[in-house]
């Protein structure tokens, strides 16, 4: 008997730090079910258009700042050494997300890295569309001009408010959520009621589904599968360092471990030094990425 049909909802925002420090185990399950289930991006846009603007902008954002260091002291993602300011809204950098899907799964993979490096490698929020733009233009594959034109469409605004409204209607599992994560992911309560938290998967078959909320362990998402589709259990993918750097083109240290097997660094990977650690690219990825073009790094 074959599995059933499998979906996997990953509700995200590309300036959220939790979902950033998630991306190592992400990548991991998203690569051991290649091809094998349906996986969907909902864009819950974590600074809305209705936000107050801070009274004190670099009070907030030395505050903001102070956060997503301690997030990264749990999930040991980089953070940028600066932060310039906190991310005036999440809008043009989902809509340029989800713009970049109509060019394919693996060049909408690399839009939202770049989009969630705009922050927290280079400390610049891609929080306007011109930014967001930017961020992506050299992206391998990518059209720009084609990004440009279906960042601004109808149907792409249509489908980020479609995210924004799906993200609100939380499943009742995630009211209430205990653990032992430092982010355990209950819903937030927003003025019209509950958006999911930060990151939140939803495994999914036609029968039935489990939430696995806020920041968690491979195992619980490998188990959330298993539980629904046995035969569906994620594959043990570890490709040796080189491969996977070709794959990924960007690696943090936690995904180094995660995703890779074998003596570290592969030949001609470069280093770009952060706040707290290194990010490694493709020496293709360095040429055209804005850390290396900017900041010291070294290649091995």
């Amino acid at each position: 008997m074959s599995p059933p049909e499998l979906e996997v909802v990953e509700y995200t925002d590309p300036l959220c730090p939790w979902a950033w420090g998630s991306e190592p185990v992400f990548r991991r399950l998203r690569t051991a079910l290649d091809g094998r289930v349906s996986w969907r991006r909902v864009f819950c846009i974590l600074f809305d258009a209705d936000d107050d603007p801070p009274p004190d902008p670099a009070a907030e954002t030395a505050w903001y700042a102070r956060y997503v260091e301690d997030i990264t002291a749990h999930t040991r993602a980089p953070r940028a050494a600066r932060l310039g300011r906190v991310a005036a809204s999440s809008w043009p950098a989902s809509l340029v997300a989800k713009a970049a899907q109509r060019q394919g799964g693996d060049v909408a993979d690399r839009v939202l890295r770049r989009l969630r490096e705009s922050v927290f490698v280079l400390g610049e929020p891609a929080d306007t569309v011109e930014l967001a733009l930017a961020a992506a233009a050299d992206v391998p594959g990518l059209d720009p001009a084609r990004l440009s034109v279906d960042a601004a469409c109808a149907e792409v605004l249509r489908q980020v408010r479609a995210d924004h409204a799906e993200a609100r209607r939380p499943v009742p599992e995630v009211r209430s959520v205990r653990g032992g994560s430092p982010h355990p992911g209950a819903a937030k309560e927003t003025g019209g009621g509950h958006r999911y938290a930060l990151p939140t998967l939803l495994v999914r078959t036609p029968a039935q589904y489990r939430a696995v909320p806020g920041w968690r362990p491979f195992e619980e998402y490998a188990e959330a599968v298993a539980e629904l589709a046995p035969g569906l259990a994620p594959a043990r993918v570890r490709p040796t360092p080189a491969q996977a750097l070709e794959r990924y083109r960007s690696l943090t240290e936690p995904e180094r471990w995660m995703l890779a097997e074998g003596p570290w660094p592969p030949a001609q990977a470069v280093r770009v030094d952060t706040g707290n650690g290194p990010l490694w690219l493709h020496p293709d990825e360095a040429a055209v990425h804005p850390a290396a073009r900017r900041g010291p790094s070294s290649t091995r």
